[in-house]
């Protein structure tokens, strides 16, 4: 289990593979309600690995990766169901353009299951990784710090279906692109 930087927060994850994981990151964030983590990929390559990519998304992840984006795909075959959106089979992934964060994942050669460490009431000062550190640091096994990060969250993008993608939640990411696309 580790907390590290991204390109728009810092993050807690742990190996696809760590059984425990995905509970130790609710327990961590204190979740109340079921939260969907997402899983960070090193490139679009392995991403497809994960996901169903029709050419129309490819093209989008294409130009948008890697970035502070959180995609939504339906799911390859290659996940654990437990992971998964049960009703709608999807996963959210992401590249990340932090270079922290794409050293890590290319010395681990494996993605990460994450969720961010923000919540609606923290500050800028809560995020510093100091304040971090002092808040989670005794509950993971790895702390990488580099530097703030922000409280911003990544922008959310549906592209689980042939549909025109959608935007979910607007974040730390330029949406331009996919306004046209939908039409918005």
């Amino acid at each position: 289990m580790a907390i590290y930087p991204t390109d728009s927060t810092y993050a807690l994850g742990c190996l696809l593979d760590a059984r425990d994981g995905q509970t130790r990151i609710h327990r961590i964030r204190q979740d109340r309600a079921p939260h969907l983590l997402t899983l960070l990929c090193r490139d679009l390559s392995e991403l497809a690995t994960y996901a169903r990519v029709g050419n129309q998304a490819y093209r989008l992840l294409k130009a948008l990766t890697p970035g502070p984006y959180t995609f939504i795909l339906q799911a390859s075959r290659e996940l654990p169901k437990r992971i998964l959106d049960a009703k709608r089979k999807t996963i959210g992934l992401r590249i990340p353009e932090h270079p922290v964060t794409q050293g890590l994942l290319a010395d681990l050669g494996a993605p990460l299951l994450s969720a961010s460490l923000i919540h609606d009431f923290m500050t800028e000062d809560d995020a510093d990784p100091e304040a971090l550190f002092d808040r989670y640091g005794s509950q993971v096994d790895v702390f990488l710090a580099a530097g703030s990060c922000g409280i911003q969250p990544t922008t959310m993008i549906a592209l689980s279906d042939e549909a025109s993608p959608r935007l979910l939640r607007q974040g730390r990411g330029d949406v331009s692109r996919i306004a046209d696309l939908e039409g918005a």
